[in-house]
């Protein structure tokens, strides 16, 4: 018998493997999907995604928020995460979390030979804006919405 929400199948998501980094950074991602379970659910104070990394696919370029708290839960295979700190491989059961403005850059890349599987948390708050240390990124936003544009404020 199928699912009705409030319950549903991950595997019924549909999987977007875009990203909303303009060229240089897009491709840089490799094969990464996020299935977006909370929209499907309806939720809008927060974001559930359920992320897949292939083998050499990285999860975001290193950034940190200024008001959105993030949380990540390794369901499958190992990812390396990289933060201000260094780098530390994260298995199946363990977990992360960085507190809105810690300024802790971080993200995951897969260096392992296997998929990894993980759920990606985060609340939304209006106003929250993402740094990249490692790039030459920033977003903005003007009457025609938000864009990528280099630190200088040049678009891309």
């Amino acid at each position: 018998m199928p699912l009705k929400l409030p319950a549903l199948d991950p595997a019924d998501v549909p999987d977007k493997r875009s990203s909303s980094y303009p060229e240089p950074f897009r491709s840089r991602m490799g094969e990464r999907s996020k299935r977006r379970l909370g929209d499907a659910c309806g939720l809008t104070k927060f974001g559930v995604n359920l992320v897949t990394l292939a083998p050499g696919a990285q999860s975001a370029l290193r950034h940190w928020h200024t008001l959105e708290d993030e949380f990540v839960w390794v369901l499958e295979g190992e990812v390396t995460l990289v933060t201000n700190a260094g780098e530390q491989v994260l298995g199946a059961g363990t977990c992360a979390g960085y507190p809105a403005g810690a300024r802790d850059a971080h993200h995951f890349v897969n260096r392992s030979g296997a998929v990894a599987r993980y759920l990606e948390i985060g609340n939304r708050v209006e106003g929250d804006n993402a740094f990249y240390p490692d790039d030459d990124l920033m977003w903005g936003e003007d009457e025609q919405g938000v864009f990528a544009a280099r630190k200088d404020g040049r678009r891309y």
